[in-house]
Formats: C-alpha cells, sequence, structure tokens
C-alpha cells in the first residue's frame, strides 16, 4: 500500500472533505451555502466537468465526491471510473434528477457509492455525505425502487449465483444485511459486533464476489436468492 492510500487514515477526526462537481453553479453555490454550515464537513474543491473533477480529487484527495451525470467535457458517467481508480478511492455519490434511473443504475455499476436527487433536503444531503465518508450507500428513498429493478432487470429469476458461495456464514449474513439498505452502525447493532468489523466483512464480500460498490452487492443479495 502507498503512503498515499495511507493519507486519509492520518486525517482520523478530521473534517469530511468534499469535492463538488457540477457544470450549473447555482447547484454548485447551494450545495456548497448547505455543507458550509454542517459540522464536520469541508468543502475542498469544485469542478465543473467530470475531467476536473477527477484532477482536483487526485490533487485534494476528498472523502467525498458529489458528481453530476450530465456535464461537458468528460460527464459523469465517463468520470465514475478514473474516481474510483484513485487512492485513496473517494465515495462518488451520483446528482440526478426524476427519469434519469438508466444513467444512475450505469454510474453504480461502474462503482458509485450511490445517488442522490438535486432537490434533497438540506438535511438529508448532509446526512448523505456522513454516510458516504463512513463507508455506507447512499440511495436516495424517492428513486431507490426503480434502479434497483432496473439493475435486476435481464438478471432473471432468483437463482443460485456462484459469486456468493465463497463467502462465510457471517458474510452472507451481512450480504443479506446489506440487501436490506442497512448501514455500517445498523448491521453491527444486529450482529453484535462493531462497525469497524462490519466494514471489514463488508470489504470481503466486494473482493470475493468482485462487486464495485455495496449498491452492487446489494442487488447481488436480491439476485442470488438470499432476501428469503
Amino acid at each position: 500500500m502507498t503512503d498515499q492510500s495511507d493519507t486519509r487514515g492520518d486525517r482520523a477526526g478530521a473534517p469530511i472533505r468534499v469535492l463538488l462537481a457540477d457544470d450549473e453553479e447555482m447547484i454548485r453555490h447551494g450545495l456548497r451555502l448547505i455543507l458550509r454550515h454542517a459540522d464536520g464537513i469541508e468543502v475542498v474543491a469544485e469542478a465543473v466537468n467530470g475531467a476536473e473533477a477527477v484532477r482536483l480529487a487526485a490533487e485534494h484527495q476528498p472523502d467525498v465526491v458529489l458528481l453530476d451525470i450530465r456535464m461537458p467535457v468528460l460527464d459523469g458517467l465517463a468520470a465514475v471510473g478514473p474516481l474510483v481508480a484513485l487512492a485513496p478511492e473517494p465515495q462518488v455519490v451520483m446528482l440526478t434528477t426524476f427519469g434519469d434511473e438508466e444513467n444512475v443504475t450505469r454510474a453504480l455499476r461502474a462503482g458509485a457509492a450511490g445517488f442522490l436527487l438535486k432537490d434533497e433536503r438540506a438535511e438529508e444531503l448532509i446526512s448523505a455525505v456522513r454516510a458516504a465518508a463512513a463507508g455506507d450507500a447512499v440511495l436516495s428513498p424517492r428513486v431507490t425502487g426503480a434502479v434497483i429493478r432496473r439493475m435486476l432487470s435481464g438478471a432473471g429469476a432468483a437463482a443460485p449465483d456462484g459469486r456468493v458461495a465463497g463467502l462465510t456464514d457471517r458474510e452472507r449474513d451481512v450480504l443479506v444485511m446489506l440487501g436490506e439498505g442497512l448501514s455500517n452502525l445498523e448491521i453491527g447493532k444486529r450482529l453484535g459486533i462493531g462497525v469497524g468489523t462490519v466494514k471489514t466483512h463488508v470489504g470481503s464480500i466486494l473482493g470475493k464476489t468482485g462487486c464495485g460498490s455495496r449498491v452492487q452487492a446489494a442487488v447481488l443479495a436480491h439476485h442470488a436468492g438470499l432476501m428469503g
């Protein structure tokens, strides 16, 4: 592991670093105002297109990137891959609107940690940034069902999936809870284990199954018939 990938660990207790990427000034201004007044959150950079978002993320090493889907030069969909390939890897949360479920699905499959509607309330935005920084999936409840259905479409009925064969019993339990949409804290409380242990299990699940995010793992739990 490189020194760069260890940098975030050295920031324990520091503010959550956020990068805003949207080509609309008014959107960025609104997000900046909301996050500026949130305890423990710092906006470290702003980008007007995907290419600039990748460059600034490499420079500023944000914990969370709020990334618009539709931008010039390099759109958000194309920027997800380069962003999640950075070390340390930021949590990428897509900013979207109603009716854009297809693009959200593509972003999630590329490794985005979740998505928010652009008109979310201030408290929902702040909670989402904190959840993303903690490693939890961020899914706007108003469109989650449509996105999950789209991700499952074409996959066929629930059936055994070889990707879960190598999971331990505890990892299967955690995978089911990811399928339920539970946060690390909620999973830890249900299983009687610490959040750090939950994160270790989630990381192991993602590695063994080849899922790029918690959202992909949640979809896998449904597709593999683990949800009862």
